[in-house]
């Protein structure tokens, strides 16, 4: 199983979020800087994160993007569905199975298990040693993007 790099940098990105001052907004540049990424490819993926209600934008000279959610409402299986989608990661698709799938059955059960997972996992724990874990320089560079 592998997720797209969209999610990668989906998570990334409300990391970043998360460790803004409440109510700061952030452009698409400084966004993608840190992730070193194009901006028309994050302002896809961001996109896709206002959909899902997480994130809002703000047009005009000093707009950008603000964290919509309370960071403890901000699950991995949120996010990830927000850029994936909600389905199934296989699909039976064999006609002369009448009674059902069995494997279809077996790969539901264990998506179920990795779902609940995801949705019990919030990006806001990664925080907590985040200042430990990381260079200072590195910190630095992503406080510097909300200013």
């Amino acid at each position: 199983m592998k997720y797209s790099k969209a999610t990668n940098y989906a998570l990334h990105t409300m990391l970043y979020f998360m460790m803004a001052p409440a109510g700061k907004t952030i452009g698409v540049q400084p966004l993608a800087e840190l992730q070193e990424i194009s901006p028309t490819y994050l302002s896809k993926i961001l996109t896709k994160l206002v959909k899902a209600g997480m994130i809002e934008s703000t047009p005009g000279v000093n707009g950008g993007y603000t964290l919509l959610v309370p960071k403890e409402d901000v699950s991995f299986l949120r996010v990830i569905q927000a850029i994936e989608g909600n389905a199934s990661l296989l699909h039976c698709d064999l006609g002369h199975v009448s009674a059902g799938c069995l494997i279809q059955e077996t790969m539901a059960a264990a998506e179920q298990s990795m779902e609940q997972y995801l949705q019990e996992k919030k990006l806001v724990d990664l925080l907590q040693n985040f200042d430990q874990e990381h260079p200072q320089e590195h910190v630095a560079r992503i406080m510097a993007a909300f200013h």
